[in-house]
């Protein structure tokens, strides 16, 4: 008698995840630039909560592209070093950073043979960027050496993690200005290297421990929100406690400084909370949008930011805003947004297939 096969589960809650990231740093880029200090009072609890929230818009993006770019390579039918997902993603990190270095152009200044500072200065595109290439670059390593990417991945993390009060500070003096922008906080980037590429490593990670055949989603989120909780909660005492046994000074530098580790707990949590409810966003809402995050993000850059003109709503209304005039303006913001990313794809595809139709390429149009 044969046993009908079981379809494996996309998923569904990672684009959902990246959907809610970009939401989150939608309204948050806005609502920061525009609210008025006056109104920022860190005694009010609103506030803070929607603070701490902020915070971990980072974090999740990074984590969920290393998640999704391994899981996408195990999941082809060809492995190996000829896994043509390499080369894609290759392509995609290189793009990714193109275009981070354009939305920060300045035409005006470039016309008069400057660069604005700011050019310079990596952002997250391009910390992205990078750490798609390192993603897949290990794979591609790691595919002739067969074992042990998972303690790769996870051994990146823990010394990105740890080591972090070591380096927070270093400036490279040694290097040209440019390449150190690129390694820490001290050097005067919005994204650096590290430590946001431990995030990337740890997606990887998990995407090596998931497999790439999903299943069990309701007890794997248990387990993301027990592991959550525990470094949200517990990470530091843990760190203290290793301290006052073994006179480790690092550790209690960490464990006073604990912000990498529990927001690593925040997005497990997210990871739990979403995983659990991986069929209600297969309905197509959450899957586009998540999708569809870069174009939300150049969108978002032109309109607020005024990318190659300076012309934007930040010029205009920088810290301008009461709260209720920040609000519903970030909120009609993000759906101004939502609706240009989703034009500007209707009717690229459209071209798209006008051209294929006329050139009689055989190669699909690239509709995404």
């Amino acid at each position: 008698m044969k046993t009908k096969l079981q379809p494996i589960q996309r998923l569904y809650f990672l684009d959902a995840l990246r959907a809610f990231a970009i939401l989150m740093m939608l309204q948050g880029h806005f609502i920061s630039g525009i609210l008025d200090p006056i109104y920022i009072n860190s005694d009010n609890y609103l506030y803070s909560f929607w603070l701490y929230c902020r915070g971990f818009t980072g974090p999740v993006f990074f984590t969920v592209t290393g998640w999704v770019v391994y899981f996408l390579l195990l999941k082809n039918p060809i492995q190996g070093f000829h896994n043509p997902r390499i080369k894609k993603g290759l392509k995609r990190g290189i793009e990714l950073i193109l275009w981070g270095y354009l939305l920060r152009l300045n035409l005006p200044m470039l016309i008069q043979g400057k660069l604005n500072h700011s050019f310079l200065m990596p952002d997250v595109l391009q910390i992205i960027g990078l750490g798609l290439i390192f993603t897949v670059t290990s794979y591609a390593l790691f595919s002739y050496l067969k074992k042990g990417v998972a303690l790769f991945f996870l051994g990146i993390t823990l010394i990105i993690f740890f080591t972090q009060p070591l380096y927070v500070d270093i400036k490279f003096d040694h290097l040209s200005p440019f390449l150190a922008a690129y390694l820490t906080k001290a050097n005067g980037g919005v994204f650096y290297i590290f430590p946001w590429l431990g995030y990337v490593s740890f997606g990887a990670f998990i995407a090596v421990l998931f497999g790439n055949e999903p299943k069990h989603f309701f007890y794997k989120s248990l387990c993301f929100a027990i592991f959550g909780f525990l470094l949200i909660k517990k990470s530091s005492d843990l760190f203290i406690w290793v301290y006052e046994q073994t006179n480790w000074l690092l550790l209690n530098k960490v464990a006073y400084n604990n912000f990498l580790f529990i927001r690593l707990g925040d997005v497990f949590i997210l990871i739990a909370i979403f995983m659990s409810l991986n069929l209600i966003f297969s309905k197509g809402f959450w899957v586009w949008i998540g999708q569809k995050t870069l174009t939300i993000y150049i969108v978002h850059y032109f309109i607020l930011y005024g990318s190659l003109y300076g012309i934007g709503i930040y010029k205009y209304y920088k810290y301008s805003g009461t709260i209720t005039e920040s609000t519903i303006s970030a909120i009609l913001f993000t759906i101004t947004c939502l609706f240009i990313t989703f034009y500007i794809h209707k009717y690229r595809s459209r071209l798209f297939f006008i051209l294929w139709s006329k050139l009689n390429l055989k190669q699909k149009p690239p509709y995404n």
